[in-house]
């Protein structure tokens, strides 16, 4: 288990609001490249503890199977295996594969699990902020292709072609928020918020409160951007945009967001924010749409999610 006085993951409750037997409690513990944040309310200290451990213990869990980063996570090991090879994997990444798989085919490629060249290429570049070169990323982008990958039953994936490296960066955090919130929910927490870097899942509204109040930027009646908060119970939020991390060269700003169909980085600088009723859906859908860009017909790629609706933010 966690060790939940650790100052990096229990933080002494930051505020506990009496509300008839419930208490509010806030936790945090880094993760996936980002920090993880569990907001809840409780009967108990020792429930509010017990509840988020358990969850951060599960996130744990998931990045040693989902992380690309690890050399020997489950999904880095899929890039060793030969042309042909069907392997058995755990349900959290056959899950995520298969979920990533279909978005894939409704997007046309511009969702794309095996961007995996294409990413380390990039994280390099902008660890160095220097453009990589465009051979460099037609050779990467050639190694791309979501036909590479085939979903089978019985939890089974089968590599088509040797050497595929997977990038699940657009879609694991929103399905870690998911699984944390169902832990959270089989402890008896009933109100809680999971944030996973900006992907946010929220069940029953905290005590007198309408919703969770979540800020996003939306565009009013005359086209101006502005901040607003909704109001949400049982629903998840992700957006997707290049304010933080972007690369700037020669005159062109690259998101650190990658167009699997192009290898260079999405340009446009709109910010895009989606909800649904699951975190994983709402993080996919916002990386697709974020590639596909601003004027883009995505609106057909969101009848095929009903529970979701989304909206584009011009820089």
């Amino acid at each position: 288990m966690l060790n939940l006085h650790s100052p990096l993951i229990w933080l002494s409750c930051l505020w506990c609001v009496a509300a008839g037997a419930q208490e509010r409690y806030a936790f945090t513990h880094p993760q996936m490249g980002t920090a993880f944040r569990v907001i809840l309310y409780a009967g108990s200290d020792s429930l509010a503890q017990t509840a988020a451990g358990a969850a951060f213990d599960t996130l744990e869990a998931l990045n040693a199977r989902l992380s690309d980063y690890d050399a020997q996570s489950e999904l880095s090991r899929l890039s060793e295996l030969d042309s042909g090879a069907v392997v058995k994997v755990s349900r959290p990444l056959w899950e995520v594969v298969q979920q990533g798989q279909s978005l894939s085919v409704l997007s046309q490629g511009a969702f794309d699990l095996t961007i995996g060249s294409l990413s380390k290429l990039w994280r390099r570049a902008f660890r160095q902020q220097q453009f990589p070169g465009f051979k460099q990323i037609e050779e990467a982008r050639i190694r791309v292709g979501y036909e590479s990958i085939q979903v089978l039953p019985g939890l089974r994936l089968q590599v088509l072609r040797s050497g595929v490296k997977l990038d699940a960066g657009g879609i694991a955090k929103g399905f870690a928020v998911d699984v944390m919130t169902e832990v959270l929910l089989s402890h008896g927490i009933q109100s809680s918020l999971v944030d996973g870097g900006g992907d946010i899942r929220v069940t029953s509204p905290p005590p007198d409160a309408p919703g969770w109040a979540i800020q996003v930027q939306q565009v009013d009646s005359l086209g101006q951007s502005q901040s607003v908060n909704l109001h949400l119970a049982h629903r998840a939020i992700a957006t997707s945009g290049d304010h933080y991390r972007y690369l700037s060269w020669e005159g062109q700003r690259y998101s650190h967001i990658i167009d699997p169909r192009t290898g260079l980085g999405v340009q446009h600088g709109a910010q895009v924010t989606v909800l649904c009723s699951d975190c994983a859906t709402a993080d996919a859908l916002a990386s697709a749409i974020s590639v596909m860009g601003p004027d883009a017909d995505w609106g057909g790629l969101l009848q095929a999610y009903p529970d979701c609706e989304g909206w584009v933010v011009r820089k």
